[in-house]
């Protein structure tokens, strides 16, 4: 079988799994078998190691995704681990496909690993839910309010890397429309529709953009907190929680952003913590119903 052809066979095999065939879910996967497989039988991560004759350390960049066995070093961890045959050829399966380059990786150049790992995550992901205090979500954001806001971050964002940033952004959003449609969970609060991100214009535009997203878009969930609720807008920085097809074995996963700090959270109480946070923020806020009822209010005042 020709490489090509191989390609072909896994995404055909993977379809079901990952839908949007992300590498990044691919290499989370392949790294949750294992790690869930030497823990089922009891070994240490340096036991693991040896097994596959690599350093203890080196092994700890195996299992945080920044480093990706050999075939051969994977074949041999799949004896060493017990796997059956069915799973040696999963987890073979795995590594081709989190070794294929997907269009997020056009932005190596502009974000760290930990945030090109979390936009590969996202794209991969089934359901994205997210909280923000006083913005709009980025994953409804108009191409004019990303611009005025990312261009406004002078302190972290190169000038020059604001085109590309937008675009970046504006790629994410292409799941919210199409086959592959991702369900997009949003809380932010009322004062969203009252900031005027790059000037009254653009925030009439990223209104109209809310209503017509709410009207034709049933994946797409926004929740705003009112300004008189008497509690769910939290304190802390933006954060996303992600979850992932059944067919993955991935748990959810959390990414959380402040200005200068941000990172995924993979620790099972933070990522429980999030989810109670965004539980509580959704039972203080509108239905969606009533968001996009208060959205339509707000642009007629302004008009």
């Amino acid at each position: 079988m020709s490489y090509s052809s191989g390609v072909m066979f896994i995404r055909r095999y993977l379809e079901v799994a990952m839908p949007s065939e992300s590498p990044a879910v691919a290499q989370m996967e392949l790294i949750q078998r294992i790690r869930e497989q030497r823990r089922r039988l009891g070994y240490d991560a340096a036991a693991v190691a040896k097994s596959v004759s690599i350093a203890p350390a080196n092994w700890s960049h195996v299992e945080a995704g920044r480093r990706m066995l050999t075939v051969a070093k994977l074949d041999i961890l799949c004896d060493y681990l017990e796997f059956t045959e069915p799973e040696r050829k999963r987890l073979l399966e795995l590594r081709a496909l989190a070794k294929e380059r997907s269009w997020y990786h056009d932005y190596s150049a502009l974000l760290s690993d930990e945030l090109l790992r979390f936009h590969g995550l996202e794209f991969g992901a089934r359901k994205v839910r997210s909280n923000d205090s006083l913005l709009v979500p980025g994953l409804l954001q108009t191409r004019e309010y990303a611009h005025a806001l990312i261009s406004s971050d002078t302190t972290f964002i190169p000038q020059a890397q604001v085109k590309q940033r937008v675009a970046l952004r504006l790629r994410r959003q292409e799941r919210l429309r199409g086959d592959d449609r991702v369900e997009i969970i949003a809380v932010a609060s009322e004062a969203a529709l009252y900031q005027r991100i790059g000037g009254i214009d653009v925030l009439r535009g990223q209104i109209m953009h809310l209503i017509q997203l709410l009207e034709t878009c049933d994946n797409v969930d926004l929740r705003l907190i009112p300004f008189s609720a008497e509690s769910g807008i939290h304190n802390g920085a933006t954060f996303y929680l992600l979850d992932f097809h059944d067919s993955t074995v991935l748990p959810t996963i959390g990414w959380h952003e402040s200005p200068g700090v941000a990172g995924l959270l993979e620790d099972a109480s933070t990522v429980q913590a999030l989810d109670v946070i965004h539980e509580r923020a959704l039972v203080a806020a509108l239905s969606r119903a009533e968001t996009l009822d208060l959205i339509r209010e707000t642009a007629r005042k302004i008009g």
